[in-house]
């Protein structure tokens, strides 16, 4: 039994960050972190105190009986957010996606539009253009891709995606360590 994965798990459902989880039971994030990724085994009243804020019993949580989780999402799960200053919508496929591993969205950028620009991080970014053409700058580089075109990049750099297509380009976009 992976029980640092059902930790992650109870956590995502609770709808708590590491760092919340730690703050409620005297953790630091890197230790809740490294409890989810089997690094390292709680103490019984370390794992005991975290079943107890994530609103779980022991019983509950070794329950062998199979779960089912959701699998398929449907456009009623989607949540959108529209810039029109910057001319850009971004829709969100899985809900709660930004408390996953990886947060897939649908990126539709107007004519000029240009989605935010992102700070350095340890995220990757997979993109796949569907439609139009888009600029991706960087750091100090500038890159281009065209409808059926991927992109695949580790955000260590400042960066941003623009619209350089006359008319509207639309891409999937899939980021790890949330950002978006």
């Amino acid at each position: 039994m992976l029980i640092g994965n059902k930790i992650k798990n109870l956590r995502l459902k609770k709808g708590l960050t590491q760092e919340e989880l730690g703050e409620r039971t005297d953790l630091s994030k890197g230790y809740i972190s490294q409890l989810e990724r089997e690094l390292s085994s709680p103490s019984i009243d370390t794992f005991f105190n975290i079943l107890e804020v994530l609103g779980c019993t022991p019983k509950q949580f070794f329950d062998e009986e199979e779960r089912e989780q959701k699998v398929v999402y449907g456009e009623a799960d989607q949540t959108e957010y529209k810039d029109e200053e910057k001319g850009y919508e971004i829709k969100w496929l899985v809900p709660e996606s930004n408390e996953m591993e990886m947060e897939p969205i649908w990126l539709t950028l107007e004519e000029n539009g240009e989605f935010k620009q992102f700070e350095p991080s340890l995220s990757e970014t997979f993109a796949y253009v569907i439609k139009g053409k888009v600029m991706i700058q960087l750091g100090k580089h500038t890159y281009y891709a065209k409808a059926g075109e991927s992109i695949y990049f580790h955000a260590s750099h400042q960066h941003q995606i623009s619209n350089v297509h006359k008319g509207v380009s639309e891409l999937i976009l899939v980021a790890t360590d949330s950002y978006l």
